[in-house]
């Protein structure tokens, strides 16, 4: 694992300006209004006492104040702002995977976008980059400068190995993370044995899984022979994309992997948003935190 930052060049820090600029907007428009509803502190915290009013609740009185005083008062407090958001992030060679855009590049804007929405509200940010280790960390402080810091440090980071070692990077994430915190994992899931450290992870802190996928890993074009290689493990295979079984036998295993991506997210109690390379991700992305932020309010 490697703390130091990556070799930044001069292309490197336009994309991080140019991606600042690009998603001002939703930042704006889509979270720091939602973002304390939807990324709630750590609990409650006292802020002052004050007498005792019709309708107050009595099991706030504070008894010492109130003996001392000849009258009632009661204590008020306030929700506790102190948030610390770690941005988990697979680079592993399955989510380099895509078309016009990969996956890869999707999961480090949506980073981007939550690192500039926690600056906003004062919360310190962090980040994670995995593969088949943990292959970096930027450790979570606060401000915009360091939010860049994070943005520059996804965008230069170039992957070494591939593949893919989710339930290590949760692991480490538990270690990492000393009091309780947000985790966001951006990940295409397509990993094995990392449910219990899911559910483990999510037991201590607020966890949102956000799964990325391409629509071009469930429909096979009707092309002929071609040659497929896993991402992973670079093993090869010649089909035949004009046999009906096999793009359908694609399709199938493509939804059973879903299906059971969403169950082993939904028994971890985990928040789940399914994103898609080929579709804008901010009314998806919207709608995923606003549900999170109703089921708080209740």
């Amino acid at each position: 694992m490697n703390d130091a930052p990556p070799v930044v060049g001069a292309d490197v820090l336009r994309q991080v300006k140019h991606i600042e600029l690009r998603t001002r907007r939703l930042v704006g428009s889509l979270f720091s209004g939602e973002y304390r509803s939807v990324f709630r502190g750590q609990g409650m915290e006292f802020a002052e006492v004050r007498e005792y009013q019709h309708g107050d609740d009595f099991r706030a009185i504070d008894w010492n104040v109130s003996a001392r005083m000849g009258h009632p008062y009661v204590k008020l407090f306030e929700e506790e702002r102190e948030v610390t958001l770690l941005l988990i992030v697979d680079r592993s060679g399955s989510v380099e995977f895509g078309g016009q855009v990969r996956k890869s590049d999707r999961a480090v804007e949506i980073a981007a976008v939550l690192a500039l929405a926690a600056v906003r509200n004062n919360d310190r940010v962090g980040a994670l980059v995995f593969s088949d280790d943990v292959d970096h960390v930027v450790p979570a402080a606060k401000g915009r400068l360091h939010a860049l810091r994070v943005i520059r440090d996804l965008l230069a980071f170039k992957p070494v190995n591939r593949g893919t070692n989710l339930g290590g990077a949760l692991t480490y994430s538990g270690k990492l993370l000393r009091h309780r915190s947000i985790v966001v994992v951006l990940s295409d899931f397509r990993a094995k044995a990392w449910e219990e450290q899911m559910r483990r992870l999510s037991r201590r802190h607020e966890v949102v899984a956000i799964s990325i996928d391409d629509p071009r890993e469930e429909e096979l074009p009707d092309v002929g022979w071609i040659e497929l290689e896993d991402a992973e493990t670079r093993a090869r295979l010649l089909v035949d994309t004009r046999a009906l079984d096999t793009r359908t036998g694609l399709r199938v295993s493509a939804e059973e992997m879903r299906s059971a991506r969403a169950r082993s997210l939904q028994r971890a109690r985990v928040d789940h948003i399914v994103l898609q390379t080929d579709q804008p991700y901010a009314h998806t992305l919207m709608q995923g935190f606003a549900k999170r932020a109703r089921r708080f309010a209740r």
